[in-house]
């Protein structure tokens, strides 16, 4: 069967990277022929970029301490991330660039294919996304194909559409021959706003074992990480820094990012070339030799979990903490999601792994029945 993947763009979010690379294999080991949708990231609407400034300038004026925030041109975005994007084109089949439905519309047209998939990721998440009805397959009304939600994402336990969104939504997914979420709260998010049943099923990284992603590794013959304490920062903060120092000193490990030395910003831009984002298999190298893990993000913890990996999640309410609640409670992990900073009681705790390995092949098992059974 000849399938379409549609999720977020493919640019430098390393788990969201690695989420399409998995689905993908997954389905070519089912006999499948997959593409992807590739979407073109966002460009940053000219009112937003006023907004922001104007809200600085304010702040400024009051005495506060805001940095303008920093819109990277479409070259500067292309060269940070000339190495996620190195392995997107080497691993993951996927069109040209899209950035608008009848881009879509007329890619799909010739493509000729045969079913679609949206997920993983945030893709139910309007915050995210440019088009949320592209998410919906708004694209494919009038096409003979079977529609499929893999492990969707809204991101939060709240529902964040507008009433417009919801309608219109409500009634695409309709369309749809079966559904399934990342999070347990997205069932009771599609049951009460979009009236459709749903399932919960593994990111599809989950979905391959650490011996695949091993093999990635070692087909790029990435050299050894420079460090044993792996800390994955998404939304660096002084204190977050401090507290991987104090792990580090306490466990007697070496800290190390596989993250870019400087963030693009108006300051940074200059020396841009210590703003680009490792490769992605040097980013997994990380979670191969770290002894543990300090992260703040979703994809931190996931991998953190393949790879067996003692850790300790700092929520980021900024970037939704449904995920973390979500994915940690599966595994009988909610105590390595923290929110106080002076918490070193957890870092010295271990984690069964058995039982971990063990619910984790259990719900491999039941999401790769969803994909057989969904696509028929």
């Amino acid at each position: 069967m000849k399938i379409g993947i549609i999720t977020q763009p493919l640019q430098n979010n390393y788990g969201g990277i690695l989420q399409n690379y998995a689905l993908q294999d997954v389905l070519k080991k089912m006999g499948h022929e997959v593409i992807t949708i590739d979407q073109k990231y966002p460009k940053i609407p000219l009112w937003r970029m006023f907004a922001s400034t104007l809200k600085t300038v304010l702040l400024k004026m009051t005495g506060k301490n805001r940095e303008f925030f920093f819109f990277p041109k479409d070259q500067e975005l292309k060269r940070i991330s000339q190495n996620t994007l190195c392995f997107v084109d080497n691993y993951i089949n996927h069109t040209e660039k899209i950035d608008n439905e009848r881009q879509i519309r007329r890619i799909v047209k010739s493509l000729s294919l045969e079913a679609y998939i949206v997920g993983s990721d945030q893709v139910w998440r309007p915050c995210y996304n440019s088009s949320i009805y592209i998410s919906f397959l708004n694209f494919t009304d009038s096409c003979p194909v079977k529609r499929i939600a893999y492990a969707a994402s809204f991101g939060v336990d709240n529902w964040e559409f507008s009433d417009l969104e919801t309608k219109r939504c409500k009634k695409l997914v309709k369309s749809f021959d079966a559904v399934s979420v990342r999070e347990f709260s997205g069932i009771e998010l599609c049951r009460r706003y979009l009236d459709v049943d749903a399932c919960q099923v593994l990111d599809p990284t989950m979905l391959l074992d650490e011996c695949d992603y091993i093999h990635l590794v070692e087909k790029e013959s990435e050299e050894k990480s420079a460090g044993s304490l792996l800390f994955y920062i998404l939304d660096p903060e002084q204190s977050k820094l401090d507290y991987i120092a104090k792990v580090a000193m306490s466990l007697n490990l070496v800290p190390f990012s596989v993250m870019p030395e400087l963030q693009v910003g108006a300051k940074t831009i200059v020396d841009i070339d210590r703003c680009v984002f490792p490769s992605v298999t040097k980013w997994l190298r990380g979670f191969m030799d770290a002894e543990f893990v300090v992260c703040d993000s979703f994809h931190g913890a996931v991998f953190s979990i393949i790879f067996n990996k003692k850790f300790v999640v700092l929520g980021n309410e900024k970037r939704g903490m449904a995920r973390f609640y979500s994915l940690l409670k599966m595994y009988g992990l909610e105590e390595r999601l923290i929110t106080d900073w002076s918490n070193f009681d957890i870092v010295t705790k271990s984690i069964d792994w058995d039982s971990v390995n063990r619910i984790r092949e259990e719900r491999k098992n039941f999401s790769m029945e969803f994909l057989l059974n969904s696509l028929g």
